[in-house]
């Protein structure tokens, strides 16, 4: 199987800070690119995300969540929800171009361009262990969680 290692990126983060890939100390990171903060979905991924993060950390593993959202928005959606994990603000879409995660999406019967829900875990080489795309919901993260147990 060709290793597909993931090139270096910076993306303003919550918390004031930005974030570098090359940076990353975690021995796994989980980023997960999601539609859009406090939309039904993405609201119950996020707290799935946060109610495991305890776990993930004790595997090593970091988690960021990814979205065009801007950075108040992301700011906004991580206070009300709580999570212990920072968002990454792709207002410019260059991550999600490198992931390969914008698609064409039906949304009421009309075609528009969007994030198709999907998540990747990296070593600590940036090489991607696994990806999960176009996911559903109920399930992924534990789905995930049990992955990087394995690792």
């Amino acid at each position: 199987m060709e290793k597909h290692i993931v090139s270096d990126f910076s993306l303003p983060c919550t918390g004031g800070a930005t974030f570098h890939l090359s940076e990353a100390k975690e021995k796994f990171l989980v980023l997960y690119f999601y539609p859009k903060d406090n939309t039904p979905g993405c609201t119950t991924e996020g707290i799935q995300f946060r109610d495991l993060h305890p776990q993930f950390q004790k595997l090593g593993c970091g988690i960021y969540g990814i979205s065009r959202d801007s950075l108040k928005s992301h700011e906004g959606f991580k206070a009300k929800l709580g999570f212990p994990f920072d968002l990454l603000a792709d207002t410019e879409e260059s991550v999600c171009t490198q992931f390969g995660v914008i698609k064409m999406k039906n949304m009421y019967g009309k075609q528009v361009r969007g994030i198709e829900r999907s998540t990747f875990v990296l070593d600590r080489e940036r090489v991607i262990r696994r990806e999960w795309r176009g996911i559903k919901v109920p399930g992924h993260v534990q789905e995930v969680f049990d992955f990087v147990k394995t690792l």
